[in-house]
Formats: C-alpha cells, structure tokens, sequence
C-alpha cells in the first residue's frame, strides 16, 4: 500500500477508453450507483463543478424518482471489483428499463453483464490495488464520460501531484491522533472530502472515525461536546481535524476559528489544516486526500494492522451470501 500512495499521481497518466461507445448516449444528466470507493469520483465532481446534474445512489434498486426523468439520464453503475450486489442488481433493472446504461469496472459480474449486453463500458486498469487507493483511474473514467473539458485538466496532476511532500505531516498527525477517535470537520462545500477522509481512516487505519459539516454542526453536534465532569471520559476520546478551504464562505471560516476556540477551552484536541494550493482545484483535492491516506496509512501501522486488506468486509460479504 504505500507504494500506490506513494505513487498515486502516475494514475493521471492512464487513458480510458469508452467501449460500445457507438452505442454511448449523451445526455446531461447523470444518475451514478455505486459503493464505497466506487462512488468516490462522482461525489469529488459534484464537489468540484456543483452545477453538474449528478445523482447518486447507494443502495439496491433504483432511486424513487419519476420514470421520465430516469429515461433522460445516463445510468453510470460503478463497481470496481464487479462484484458490488447493490450495483449487479441495479444494471439488471435499468437493462429490463431499456435506460441509458455505462459501465466502469475492472472486471467481475458487472463487465461480463456489460460485455454480453452491448452495453458501454470502461475497464479500469486491474494492478491489484483496493478501490479507494484508485481514484485516479476512476475520476478519469468518470470524466471521461461525463465531462471531458475537465479530463484535461486533471491529466496535469501525473507531474503536478507529488504524494511524497506530504508523508511527513501525514506521520505526524497519524502519531498526534493515537488513541483517540478523529472526527473530521470541513465546510458543506467540502463535504466529499472530509467523507472520504473518514472512509480512508475506517478502512486503511482500521479505526473508528467520523465526519460532520459546517454550519449544521454548530446547531446540534457540537453540544455533545460542551465537556462536563461526568462526561469528560467521552469528550476525551476524540480528536478534531478541521479542514479548512479559504474559499469557504467567510463567516464559515469564522465558525471554524470559533469552535478550534471553544473545544480548546474544554480541553478538547484540535487541529485546523489548511486546504491549499496554487495549482488549481483538483490539485487542491488530491493533495488533501494524499495526506489523509498518509495520515490512515500510519495510523494502522501504528496499531500495527495492516492497512490494505479489509477482512470484516470480505467476512460480512460471505455472510449475506449464504
């Protein structure tokens, strides 16, 4: 795992190509079903261009939406393996639909359904690596499909992109944050990526960890936080790492110095990191999810886990198929 952290910007090198794409339609509107990490590009490009019409959906069937509305859209089913069930069973009734159907998998159930029913589809390049550590390949693909201006620009990330500057902050917050429970803050706008944050601490640290936004948060959560005696055992758990983007809105940027301000007062752990770049957007996303895989990476080695494979899910899996 470290070296496909490591490595992760020679992912922006790889090409996708749009198979059946004759039989491809274009369409505005997007519905995207996927799990996991397979629903990790859609949620970044809803965060980077929000005038995007893109649904998503994470859950079995299709959502409650009108039927004429659904014709209108291109159905993407995301599943890296292939073998998601949520996904398998939502190409099976938008195929019995007759909608506008793309496939983006590396392989499995969901390609060969694709394959044998003409259906688009691009296969992701399989280097065995685990879905969340390849969303280079998926964010391409996804662009691919849906917006193209914006693959170009992302292409520039393979030499722009340098995971290994922030290896060394990513160590030092994996060792401030031991033994305690991060819970990751950020602005709505940024809401994407302090959720795919906690993914990475659950699935590669092998820890709890949990997200929440501003200004919703300073209206409920953080009073769960107004440390009393008889409940400073809890509060003391957690450590806060507010990410912080100076395009916010100004007064969320304010929320945020007021909350470090107020949980520091109650002896609460907090961190602001800054999300910056002067290298446009998508560089400024990437990087920030570089040092969380950093962070996740040396979290589970400092529990000494192993940070790659995730055996409660494949456990889980086996179970619910029986």
């Amino acid at each position: 795992m470290y070296e496909s952290i490591k490595n992760f910007n020679k992912q922006f090198l790889y090409e996708p190509e749009i198979k059946n794409q004759e039989k491809l339609a274009k369409k505005s509107s997007f519905l995207v079903v996927g799990m996991g990490g397979s629903a990790h590009a859609p949620k970044l490009l809803k965060n980077c261009k929000p005038i995007l019409d893109i649904l998503i959906h994470q859950d079995y069937g299709m959502p409650k939406i009108p039927e004429e509305k659904l014709k209108n859209m291109l159905v993407i089913l995301s599943s890296y393996s292939g073998n998601t069930e949520e996904v398998i069973d939502a190409f099976d009734i938008a195929l019995k639909k007759g909608l506008n159907m793309a496939v983006i998998s590396v392989g499995g159930k969901l390609l060969k359904l694709a394959k044998d029913s003409n259906v688009p589809y691009i296969e992701l390049p399989n280097i065995g690596i685990q879905p969340r550590l390849a969303l280079g390949f998926s964010i391409k693909a996804f662009l691919k499909l849906i917006d193209e201006e914006e693959l170009k620009k992302v292409n520039s990330l393979a030499e722009d992109l340098d995971p290994t500057l922030y290896e060394e902050e990513g160590k030092k917050i994996a060792e401030e944050i031991k033994y305690r429970v991060p819970i990751i803050y950020t602005s709505n706008h940024n809401s994407a990526i302090a959720e795919i944050w906690k993914i990475k601490l659950n699935e590669s640290g092998k820890i709890p960890a949990f997200y929440n936004v501003l200004p919703e948060l300073n209206h409920n959560e953080m009073t769960g936080f107004d440390v009393k005696d008889s409940t400073r055992n809890l509060s003391e758990k957690f450590y806060f790492l507010i990410l912080r983007d100076k395009v916010d809105y100004p007064k969320i940027q304010k929320r945020m110095d007021v909350l470090e301000e107020l949980y520091k007062k109650r002896g609460l752990k907090v961190k602001i990191l800054d999300m910056e770049s002067d290298k446009g957007i998508w560089h400024k996303l990437f990087s920030s999810l570089v040092l969380g895989d950093w962070i996740a990476y040396y979290v589970a080695e400092g529990y000494e886990l192993d940070p790659e494979h995730i055996p409660m899910v494949e456990e889980f899996k086996k179970l619910i198929a029986e």
